[in-house]
């Protein structure tokens, strides 16, 4: 008989142990306290790398884009964290450029800086209410959505991947099948963020 009572307890703890650690992750709370350094940030952005808008596999790339916007500590989840209030894709000498000729983007902003996960100094949420009208020859056609993004403490870098879906062309004029309404491009690049020489942070909590 002793063989199979420790054969059953044997089979309990290691169900327990199971039970406990399926729970753990489930017991972690989201953020919802969310605070910025400094507060409130005035914030210059300039991208590291190529920013890259891609529809229906036309790459339209930009080696030169800056932008400014403004941080402030929040509360909620999702949070807005931030917005940019200006966005520009191209500098003199250096346009944005694609198979189909030269790119002019026009955003309307602000767009905004949303924060939905924090873990070890990397924020995870999305870049939204993007809305941008975009210039390719005798194309013309708007995109409008969100774009998912990071924001890691320790470079000030904002990764921008948006997901497909995230993003859709809801206007296009003498684009043809190149560009049609309904298309769903992604939008790819990285942003570095200053507050004059200072890395601005984002830090979520769940007091």
């Amino acid at each position: 008989m002793k063989k199979p009572i420790r054969n059953i307890a044997v089979v309990a703890g290691a169900a327990s142990a199971a039970f406990a650690l399926a729970l753990s992750p489930a017991s972690a709370a989201p953020s919802t306290v969310w605070t910025v350094s400094p507060n409130p940030a005035n914030i210059t952005a300039v991208n590291s790398g190529n920013i890259v808008l891609s529809v229906n596999g036309i790459a339209m790339t930009c080696t030169k884009s800056n932008g400014a916007g403004t941080g402030a500590s929040t509360t909620g989840n999702p949070a807005t964290v931030g917005k940019i209030n200006s966005i520009a894709f191209g500098a003199t000498g250096a346009p944005c450029t694609s198979v189909l000729g030269p790119v002019t983007t026009v955003p309307t902003t602000p767009w905004t800086i949303v924060a939905q996960d924090y873990t070890a100094g990397v924020t995870k949420g999305y870049v939204g209410n993007v809305n941008a009208k975009v210039t390719v020859g005798a194309c013309v056609f708007r995109v409008t959505g969100k774009a998912s993004a990071s924001y890691t403490n320790s470079t000030g870098a904002l990764a921008v991947n948006s997901l497909a879906g995230e993003l859709t062309v809801v206007e296009s004029a003498g684009c043809g099948s190149a560009v049609p309404v309904g298309a769903k491009p992604t939008f790819k690049g990285t942003y570095l963020f200053k507050v004059g020489t200072a890395i601005p942070t984002i830090v979520g909590s769940n007091p």
